[in-house]
């Protein structure tokens, strides 16, 4: 009985809404922002993330040794001196996604929603909330972005020494510890 049940089940729910959405990495960005000097912006990324959306979760890896500022040297810098990647290399977000309702979604349609991010970075795992906005662009492929940047704290994820060796290497007399980020992640079935 229980298996005639499961089965019947199975028959009512879409087989692809159990499909894994897998992140385009060539598609997606993860960027965010330094401020220097008190007043000196400077734009930054990533060049290596990987991510799926499986089971009602979803979960992106951004390589921090991909870091890319334009300048060689402080790509180096930041890989060693703030982002010790030696010992902590990757950083992730994760949050639970309705997988049902994504794979429900028409063609063009738009879905705004603060969701709840666990990120980890630099051993430290902290709860954020971010508004994202989730669009559907074709029958196998979703966009979900964050609407506006969100901040991360160093302090909150033990980066600040780490952000005054930068500051002191460099002879600033100032590197913002409240960082400005964004994403831009486009998921395929």
């Amino acid at each position: 009985m229980k298996k005639l049940l499961a089965l019947t089940l199975l028959i009512f729910v879409p087989f692809s809404a159990y499909a894994q959405w897998d992140l385009n990495n060539d598609s997606s960005s993860v960027h965010f922002i330094s401020v220097k000097k008190a007043s000196v912006g400077e734009v930054h990324t990533f060049s290596k993330i990987s991510g799926s959306i499986n089971n009602g979760k979803a979960s992106v890896k951004i390589d921090l040794s991909s870091v890319e500022t334009n300048i060689p040297v402080r790509n180096e810098r930041m890989k060693s001196m703030l982002f010790n990647i030696a010992n902590f290399s990757t950083a992730s977000i994760s949050s639970e996604i309705m997988i049902n309702q994504l794979t429900n979604m028409k063609t063009g349609s738009i879905h705004h929603a603060k969701m709840d991010f666990d990120v980890k970075l630099h051993g430290v795992t902290k709860l954020i909330q971010i508004d994202v906005q989730i669009i559907k662009l074709n029958p196998h492929t979703v966009l979900v972005a964050s609407t506006a940047p969100f901040i991360l704290k160093a302090k909150d994820f033990q980066l600040a020494e780490g952000i005054e060796a930068l500051r002191n290497i460099a002879k600033l007399p100032s590197i913002s510890t409240a960082v400005p980020v964004s994403f831009s992640l486009v998921f395929t079935k």
